[in-house]
């Protein structure tokens, strides 16, 4: 007994061993900045060396009465749900398609549809940039050819900004997601089709009572990941492709904490939109999972 006691602890050790450091680095990288961020959101601070003053909830009245910020929220809202369901749709379409439809040319079709996926979000940024350009773009080249006169500023337009910019997120994603959804559909037993077949299914038929149910649990995993990085990934293109502008119409959350903190120099309002986004971001993943529970199994 006293042997086999000894084995376990030692066994114990190994594991806090193990653990130990992961432990550590999370509270180190982790939690700690998270805590300084919300200690952080209670001062005036501009940052730096500066004086820190301690001004309770004022940064929060602040933020939940200024337009810039509900603007730059509807915004990161419209993006999170917009491009995340055309890019699940899109995604699960051309997995089908590839995985299902027997194509010669599946694996091409996998290496283009891949690829804007291999490209960083900054180079991404700049070639739908250059191509909405007014002046020089190929989109107005091309409806300039089509006959089209008083062609549109596409990035100087508060209509069309955001929705360039949503396309450009989703052209970036759906190679991405499409190749994860390929995976989990190879792994569907043929069988399960064949007798789909037998009893009359037809391709469409199949999809929504054996390819999505089976493969449920991927898709669900996928949407809140996309939901939760679509915040990151909507500041980067936004940095890139127009900075905020029209007159803040493609502004964002997280450009918007950007300009608060560095351009501003205003840390302790930057803070406070951080606990918003953290908060909205948990919020959001937490309603997702609801949602997508009940078609779990």
């Amino acid at each position: 007994m006293n042997g086999l006691a000894q084995r376990k602890k030692k066994e114990k050790r190994f594991l806090a061993c193990c653990v130990a450091p992961a432990l550590i680095g999370f509270c180190l990288f982790i939690l700690y900045p998270a805590f300084q961020v919300f200690r952080m959101s209670l001062y005036k601070w501009s940052g730096g060396t500066g004086k820190k003053t301690f001004i309770g909830i004022n940064n929060f009245v602040t933020l939940f009465t200024s337009d810039k910020f509900w603007l730059a929220f509807v915004n990161t809202l419209f993006l999170m749900v917009f491009v995340t369901i055309v890019t699940m749709a899109l995604s699960l379409f051309f997995a089908a398609i590839i995985s299902r439809g027997k194509l010669k040319e599946a694996n091409l079709y996998r290496i283009v549809l891949f690829f804007p996926n291999v490209l960083s979000i900054v180079v991404i940024g700049i070639i739908f940039k250059n191509l909405f350009n007014p002046l020089t773009g190929i989109v107005n080249s091309f409806l300039s050819a089509m006959g089209k006169a008083n062609l549109p500023n596409w990035l100087g337009e508060s209509k069309y900004v955001l929705w360039v910019i949503a396309l450009a997120m989703i052209w970036q994603a759906v190679g991405y997601y499409m190749v994860m959804y390929i995976a989990g559909m190879d792994g569907v037993s043929a069988e399960l089709y064949e007798v789909s077949e037998l009893e009359g299914a037809n391709k469409i038929q199949e999809f929504f009572k054996i390819t999505l149910p089976l493969i449920w649990p991927t898709v669900r995993t996928t949407l809140v990941f996309f939901i939760l990085s679509t915040m990151n990934m909507s500041f980067q293109f936004v940095t890139v492709m127009t900075n905020g502008e029209p007159q803040g119409h493609s502004e964002v959350l997280l450009s918007y904490v950007n300009k608060q903190a560095f351009s501003n120099a205003n840390f302790g309002y930057a803070m406070s939109v951080s606990v918003v986004v953290f908060l909205f971001s948990f919020i959001l993943s937490l309603i997702a999972q609801a949602l997508t529970a009940r078609k779990d199994s």
